[in-house]
């Protein structure tokens, strides 16, 4: 019986510099949030989490709302800091070091995170939801680096030409049989 786990990257939302965890969406991404539950409101959802950002939480509460479930947060899904959150790079420069860190997995820029260890701190929230909740189906709130991290964990394809391909918001829906990841499939329509 296959487990399903439905990445939904977070809605747009404003950059601030130095408050990745508390920003919130715009008003357009809280109606793509809207839209974002009416895709999911016949997935018989069994259970909802979420990174503990509130864009990633914000993104998912309108389903949660629609279905009269809770959303449990974890701080190890959060988003990955390719750098440190103390300094500014211009958009070329994270770029660079987000692509590289997908082709080696274990770069990242001053004080920020490897893929690696953001895989060491996520990867075991999802195989434990996999576990526990083997044969349902689980919505997690999420963002693009985390998300990409985690599909890389599973299937090395997965990088930087994936990462930057992803819209805001955007829901994939991965299919696993006894935590071996079998399919992949968008089902967001931007």
């Amino acid at each position: 019986m296959s487990t399903y786990i439905y990445f939904v990257r977070h809605a747009v939302s404003p950059y601030v510099f130095g408050n990745e965890r508390a920003r919130g969406l715009s008003e357009a991404g809280k109606m793509a949030a809207l839209q974002v539950a009416e895709v999911l409101a016949d997935e018989e959802i069994n259970l909802i989490v979420s990174s503990s950002y509130s864009r990633a939480i914000e993104t998912v509460k309108p389903l949660a709302d629609q279905l009269n479930m809770p959303i449990i947060e974890f701080e190890e899904l959060r988003e990955r800091p390719i750098k440190g959150l103390n300094y500014q790079l211009t958009e070329p420069e994270l770029l660079a070091g987000i692509e590289q860190s997908f082709i080696d997995i274990d770069y990242c820029l001053e004080g920020g995170e490897t893929t690696r260890e953001a895989q060491h701190r996520a990867v075991p929230i999802l195989e434990k939801l996999l576990t526990d909740y083997a044969g349902q189906k689980i919505a997690i709130g999420t963002h693009g680096n985390i998300l990409t991290i985690l599909l890389k964990y599973y299937d090395t394809s997965y990088g930087y030409a994936f990462w930057q391909q992803t819209s805001q918001p955007d829901i994939y829906r991965l299919a696993f049989e006894d935590k071996q990841l079998t399919e992949v499939k968008r089902i967001w329509k931007p």
